[in-house]
């Protein structure tokens, strides 16, 4: 039932662009909308029918997780494809704007000469916007993992750790607790390093008297988790003391503000205009957060260029930094569930300032 309430939401783009058919090839895409978790599949969906498409190696999986009409299995996708939207005597079609170039030139060329191909990109990001129950249980999971490996690792991180061994630390406590994959590489940016905002974990050891920030998550059920942490190895700089202050002061102002109904604009502007009251507004370069689930990087975007409002059921981060060339940067990142009270934080690890050396 959930599949079937899924797709038919998705058909209900059919109408408002005049489709006769939707493609859909993005995996996430994919374990949305009919439950296939493999690497290799589309999924064809017209106004009463939904036809999944794979090649031997999945046919069985396909079988046993999709939730669609018929499933077949193909030689050669592109030829499946074009062969199913042609029995369908589709004409106008939507993709996936993620699908490469060569791919839909591909269908393009071996399709009807008369098809019309329209890209799809807000109108799709709209089915995976507000999460179900379901959704939210295996994000918490998630964020659970986080705070439980933080826990582990955080003695590790003292003058003389390795940045990398921090970063695999990190990784292999979710891993023993259940996680299926880490959500990106690590983040581990101590000292100077901070002022990368994605300063991948390297060689550096971590000294005493230096801010360290690391972003880390994990993937449960498909979903994830991405929380950033900074925290002080010892007594730092005066000014560094300065910009943690402001990071967690915007970072606490645009929690406060998240209720439906507001812009997103409107969050990145309350983070921003603090941090450029405080004289960091040139240091702070990045939109202040984005939508996290079947994909660490999704809907909404939380920037002064969003175009949307908070929506009950929407999962983003809140995540503001300061990066200062030469000294350090400090980024503080919490993912958080609009409701009707306001924002309910779904990461769990503690962002106050702490000196683990104290």
């Amino acid at each position: 039932m959930m599949f079937t309430e899924r797709q038919q939401r998705a058909r209900t783009l059919l109408a408002e662009h005049d489709l006769d058919a939707i493609v859909f090839c993005a995996r996430e895409n994919l374990r949305y909308l009919c439950g296939f978790t493999g690497s290799d599949g589309v999924l064809l969906l017209t106004g009463d029918f939904s036809l999944f498409l794979t090649d031997s190696r999945y046919t069985t999986q396909a079988r046993e997780q999709v939730a669609a009409s018929r499933i077949e299995e193909y030689p050669l996708q592109s030829e499946a494809v074009v062969t199913a939207l042609r029995e369908a005597g589709a004409r106008r079609i939507g993709f996936e704007t993620s699908l490469a170039y060569g791919k839909v030139n591909d269908l393009r060329v071996k399709g009807e000469a008369h098809c019309e191909w329209l890209p799809l990109r807000e109108e799709l990001e709209t089915l995976r916007l507000v999460k179900t129950a379901g959704e939210l249980a295996a994000i918490e999971a998630a964020t659970e993992l986080n705070a439980q490996a933080f826990a582990e690792v955080e003695p590790l991180i003292r003058p003389g750790a390795v940045e990398r061994e921090v970063a695999l630390a990190l990784e292999f406590a979710m891993k023993r607790r259940g996680a299926e994959e880490k959500a990106f590489d690590f983040i581990v940016a101590s000292g100077p390093r901070g002022a990368l905002p994605h300063g991948v974990a390297g060689d550096k050891r971590l000294a005493e008297g230096e801010l360290v920030t690391i972003d880390f998550g994990c993937r449960v059920d498909g979903y994830h988790s991405d929380e950033t942490v900074t925290v002080a190895v010892g007594d730092v700089a005066d000014e560094m003391r300065r910009v943690f202050a402001t990071v967690l002061t915007a970072h606490d102002l645009a929690l406060a503000a998240v209720a439906p109904g507001v812009p997103l604009a409107e969050l990145d502007r309350i983070a921003r205009e603090h941090i450029a009251a405080a004289g960091y507004g040139a240091f702070f370069g990045h939109g202040l957060g984005h939508g996290v689930g079947l994909e660490i990087h999704e809907a909404p975007t939380v920037s002064m260029r969003s175009k949307a409002v908070v929506q009950e059921g929407m999962v983003f981060t809140v995540e503001p930094g300061v990066y200062l060339p030469g000294s350090g940067g400090v980024r503080i990142e919490d993912m958080v569930l609009a409701t009707s009270s306001g924002a309910r934080l779904l990461t769990r690890i503690p962002k106050h300032y702490r000196n683990l050396l104290a």
